[in-house]
């Protein structure tokens, strides 16, 4: 009796167990599918991350036994892991997608590929050659199994480059896309999803916090600052990343990704203009009609008339591929895909110039580590295509390396690169390739006072070299030479006259850099000449004087169409009569030395003022003479009112000086009637000469 009873408890007690799993299973269906509803709206959005985490959610509470449903929530799972860089979880989700026969050959290709960048070539070159038994030809799988059988080499043979991670820039979260600006490259400007962005929320894309712009500056002993957020109006509680600036530095172009609760996220490029030393409000860049594609990592090229971006727009070759558009003024021009061998069917990213106008940029397509790999564009020697280098290790890894920066013509500077970190944020690394680099460093600059910004340095080689090139803020220019090859720079800028420059560039053991300097007279004020002296008293020029001398020869002997005054002036101490006379004997004496050294004695008229006219301070002056003020006119009364007997002299040193002034530009170009002569026309196969070129540019400036 009693064991019937037991029995009956035992599976009266059982019924109830099995109908309280039976509920448990039905409350799991339930969670499992609200979390899967979750994970398809933030899908949809492009909230990866938090898609990833309610994929999960909703593959723990889904039963073993449904196969097929586990398998298709780690497939979903394993891309949004492979979206945010979670490469591990990537490859475990893909894993399970496999176990559950859930996994389409491009789903194995994806997996193949997350393989190589986690450093697993064995399993990866396995994996490859089981997509292209299915998919023959596929040139991912092709170039993923060459990378696999042959990364190992490639990273035993190594590369001269250096490279060493710089945690003066890097926290705790993502730090990329660096970018040297400003003239001595003393800026660092680079993203970061640190916690002193903008905003108070985590991104549903990240994971982290949205993206802003910091800054970095180098003091003058060459340390860094800790970064600071940029000021002004870039920075906005959405994602700014992957910025370049024009090469006049007015301009900014940069990623901004707007978040909208029901709207795909799609990347944009904006721009913001630079007053002040402060970067403004950004502005959405239209590259075209199209709204449903992503245009991102904007790069402008040297000579500012290329804007380079990545798109997903239709008619690429697959992924994201490199785009371009042409910068007028008046807009933008058509875009144009780099086509092969450029891009890929893979994803071609982060496009950059080198100032010497080498293309790097960042593909997963290409044969590599893994991940995105940085590579070179060379042009072929018939400018209709590219050759595609590998730069090699340890400059590329196994993990996404990309966002390169130089500093200057040197081939070193900074890249990010999430090597080494297992949760896929990337990190700011200094490199070095120890190539021997020749180049000019010049600067262009008003003769007795401030740099010229407007200025253009022409430059002519004997190897056929023909270019153009235009300053930076402080008025210097940096250009790369060749050995063997002979130069002539000649610097123009509207108001002043030419300078020319010439230099031999021999080869060398180590880098060297040149320092050529350009003052420019200008037409419309005196110009002082500098240490020219006479014997007390007299007229009779000190032998010290004659590198002045030659350089006024020059001057006017590189600017053939000009006439000038020649003015000699003295204090107000002695006679008005014994002074005027004294100071056109001097005035004469400089005349002589330039009619004696080749200048026609019609284009030089000598003056001497005396006291006449007091020198009128310029600006430039004021930084020597703090106490004096910009237009001051160092008069007799003004002089003597001072209160310190030094500073009195000084001002009477200044206004004994000898000068020219600019009368005329057009000397021999107009014939008896002051018509302009006819120029001579110049054949296309000739190489520019350079009083033609010369002449040329006084006849733009007299128009």
């Amino acid at each position: 009796m009693e064991r019937r009873r037991l029995l009956k408890i035992y599976m009266a007690s059982g019924s109830r167990y099995s109908l309280l799993c039976l509920l448990c299973l039905m409350l799991f269906s339930c969670g499992a599918e609200k979390h899967l509803k979750k994970a398809e709206k933030y899908m949809a959005i492009g909230e990866y991350f938090d898609a990833a985490s309610e994929y999960k959610r909703a593959y723990s509470m889904t039963p073993a036994k449904e196969r097929d449903k586990r398998g298709q929530i780690a497939l979903k799972m394993a891309r949004c892991n492979e979206k945010i860089n979670a490469t591990s979880k990537a490859i475990s989700a893909y894993r399970n997608a496999i176990r559950f026969e859930q996994a389409s050959p491009e789903d194995r290709l994806a997996y193949g590929r997350q393989l190589l960048r986690n450093g697993d070539y064995k399993t990866a070159a396995t994996e490859f050659q089981i997509v292209l038994d299915s998919l023959p030809g596929n040139l991912l799988a092709s170039n993923g199994l060459y990378s696999a059988q042959h990364a190992a080499e490639w990273k035993k043979a190594g590369s001269r480059y250096t490279v060493k991670r710089q945690d003066i820039f890097n926290s705790r979260r993502a730090d990329y896309s660096p970018m040297l600006f400003g003239d001595q490259f003393d800026q660092l400007y680079f993203s970061s999803t640190r916690n002193e962005a903008n905003g108070d929320e985590l991104s549903g894309i990240t994971g982290t916090k949205a993206a802003d712009i910091f800054v970095s500056q180098k003091d003058d002993k060459g340390k860094w600052s800790k970064p600071e957020a940029v000021s002004g109006g870039i920075n906005t509680p959405y994602d700014e990343g992957a910025c370049s600036i024009s090469p006049d530095g007015r301009t900014m172009y940069l990623t901004q990704c707007v978040t909208d609760p029901s709207y795909p996220r799609y990347a944009q490029v904006v721009t913001s203009s630079r007053s002040d030393a402060a970067w403004g409000k950004v502005t959405p860049l239209a590259i075209t009609k199209d709204t449903l594609s992503t245009y991102a990592h904007p790069a402008v090229s040297p000579d500012g008339e290329w804007l380079y971006f990545v798109s997903d727009m239709p008619d690429g070759i697959g992924g994201l591929d490199i785009w371009r558009v042409r910068l007028t003024t008046s807009g933008l021009g058509g875009v144009e895909n780099l086509g092969e061998p450029i891009n890929t069917p893979g994803n071609e990213m982060f496009p950059v110039f080198r100032p010497n106008g080498d293309f790097y940029f960042s593909s997963d397509g290409h044969p590599g580590f893994g991940g995105l790999d940085i590579f070179i564009a060379h042009p072929t020697p018939d400018g209709k295509g590219y050759s595609i280098e590998r730069p090699g290790y340890p400059l590329n890894s196994q993990g996404d390396d990309f966002g390169m920066t130089f500093e200057g013509p040197y081939n070193r500077g900074y890249f990010s690169s999430n090597r080494g970190d297992s949760r896929g944020w990337d990190h700011i690394y200094s490199f070095e390739n120890p190539e021997i680099v020749q180049a000019v460093k010049g600067w262009v600059y008003e003769q007795d006072g401030y740099e010229l910004q407007e200025s253009v340095v022409y430059i002519i080689g004997n190897d056929g070299t023909n270019e153009k090139v235009g300053v930076k803020g402080d008025g210097s220019f940096t250009y790369v030479v060749k050995p063997d090859v002979d130069y002539l720079f000649l610097a123009t800028c509207k108001g002043f006259l030419n300078h020319k420059e010439e230099l031999q560039v021999r080869p060398v053991s180590e880098s060297e850099e040149y320092t050529l300097q350009f003052p420019l007279p200008a037409i419309n004020v005196p110009v002082l000449i500098e240490n020219i002296f006479y014997d007390f008293d007299k007229a009779t020029l000190r032998p010290e004087s004659t590198a002045a001398l030659d350089e006024l020869v020059k001057m006017l002997t590189e600017n053939p169409n000009v006439t000038i005054e020649l003015s000699s002036h003295c204090d107000y101490k002695g006679s008005e009569e014994y002074n005027k006379r004294l100071s056109q004997r001097r005035a004469e004496a400089v005349t002589d030395y330039l009619f004696a050294n080749g200048i026609a004695e019609d284009r030089v008229t000598a003056v001497g003022y005396g006291k006449e006219k007091p020198k009128v301070v310029r600006k430039k002056l004021t930084e020597k003479f703090p106490w004096l003020h910009e237009d001051d006119v160092l008069t007799e009364d003004f002089i003597k009112a001072l209160d310190d007997p030094d500073k009195q002299e000084a001002c009477n040193q200044l206004n004994r000086r000898t000068e020219f002034s600019v009368l005329r530009t057009t000397y021999g170009l107009l014939d008896e009637e002051g018509k302009l002569k006819q120029m001579p026309s110049q054949k296309s196969d000739q190489k520019p000469q350079v009083p033609d070129f010369d002449e040329y540019e006084f006849l733009i400036e007299d128009e």
